[in-house]
């Protein structure tokens, strides 16, 4: 697609940021309410030399995704709900060999088959702790159709320099909302590309430096490596050694907090003087947005802090957000999952309280507006 404005739904965005920043390579297979970035992408790849492919199934997409990636292709995945638990030992593999990989997860009811076309926020902890042990990744999650664009470029980007798998996480509101956006002109986007190694004869492919991050080695390169679930030494081979395995999961788990500066994202509206503070994403931010607005004019000293970055979430920044506040409020579409972080991050004399539908229907505006008023009330 060319350059300059264009009505775009979500889904479609997402496609397109995922080529834009470099994509090559998908594999998926159709689930609603994601099944739009997979029609996208299989017309759109062909145009600029890449590849779709359909697989059998959610586990059998995500291993097709780390074989590209590790053959040197960006590349990607979409799902939702069941096909995003389907995945999950898969991008535990990705976290602990480090291959890089985008997956946009569009959030549905749930459990199990839940709510194929009804909105939800609630695979938020599922993103984080889905897969078992341990393990680094990052999660973000835009609230606009322009923003699903950009969001999953800066996806790519963080991938690759990072070498994590890396969610994009939106509800189906948003995936299937209809907005104009600027689509970028080709080769203006600062795109990030892995680092790779280069012919020395001592190449160990889990050596990293200061920055902890490893280079990596293109197939054909020369280089000989192993690739690994297990748990590995820089040599990239199996180890049960202790101080081994100590120094190296240090390095795995450490290297996010080491460029957190470069990895949080946040917008923070009106939190300077805020004594209740609104915690929300997605399209609950909307909403809250409107809420913070009209509870300002009603003389209510309101703010509203959207993580956009969930994981690692933002927390030096929450505290400062909330550093006025006397109440926080936390609208979400599950039983209450963020407001679990946001309890163990504001001071203790905070009071932090959840507002949560699990029925398939966005919160609304008039819903936080009214929780405001009455914890500003209650202050």
């Amino acid at each position: 697609m060319t350059a300059g404005m264009a009505n775009l739904h979500g889904n479609h965005a997402c496609a397109l940021g995922a080529i834009a920043a470099g994509c090559r390579f998908f594999a998926g297979y159709p689930i609603t309410p994601s099944s739009e970035i997979a029609e996208r992408m299989s017309r759109e790849l062909p145009l600029v030399g890449g590849t779709f492919v359909q697989m059998e199934d959610e586990i059998a997409s995500m291993a097709a995704v780390l074989g590209a990636s590790a053959g040197g292709v960006k590349s990607m995945t979409a799902t939702s709900g069941p096909g995003f638990s389907l995945k999950q030992e898969n991008i535990g593999l990705a976290s602990m060999a480090e291959i890089p990989c985008v997956i946009a997860n569009v959030m549905r009811g749930g459990p199990s088959t839940g709510m194929p076309t009804r909105p939800a926020q609630s695979d938020i902890m599922q993103a984080r702790w889905g897969s078992h042990g341990d393990h680094p990744l990052i999660a973000l999650a835009p609230a606009s159709v322009k923003e699903i664009h950009d969001q999953t470029i800066r996806a790519f980007n963080l991938s690759e320099r990072y070498r994590v798998p890396v969610m994009v996480l939106f509800d189906q509101v948003i995936a299937h909302l209809l907005e104009p956006i600027e689509l970028p002109a080709a080769g203006s986007l600062d795109l990030v590309e892995r680092r790779w190694a280069n012919g020395d004869d001592g190449y160990q492919p889990y050596a990293a430096g200061a920055d902890g991050i490893p280079a990596m080695t293109r197939p054909g390169d020369g280089h000989r490596t192993h690739t690994t679930g297990l748990t590995h030494a820089e040599d990239g081979f199996p180890t049960q050694d202790p101080d081994t395995v100590t120094r190296v999961m240090d390095r795995l788990l450490g290297k996010l907090d080491q460029h957190g500066q470069d990895i949080e994202a946040f917008e923070c509206h009106d939190t300077k003087d805020a004594e209740v503070l609104v915690v929300a994403y997605g399209i609950s931010a909307r909403a809250a947005r409107r809420a913070v607005r009209q509870a300002r004019e009603r003389g209510i000293a309101a703010g509203l802090f959207r993580p956009i970055t969930l994981w690692p979430f933002p927390e030096q920044a929450l505290r400062t957000a909330a550093d006025q506040a006397r109440s926080v409020l936390v609208p979400e579409m599950n039983a209450g999952q963020l407001v679990l972080e946001v309890e163990r991050i504001c001071r203790d004399e905070v009071r932090v309280a959840g507002l949560n539908r699990v029925d398939g229907q966005p919160i609304e505006p008039s819903q936080i507006a009214r929780r405001i008023e009455e914890m500003a009330a209650d202050d």
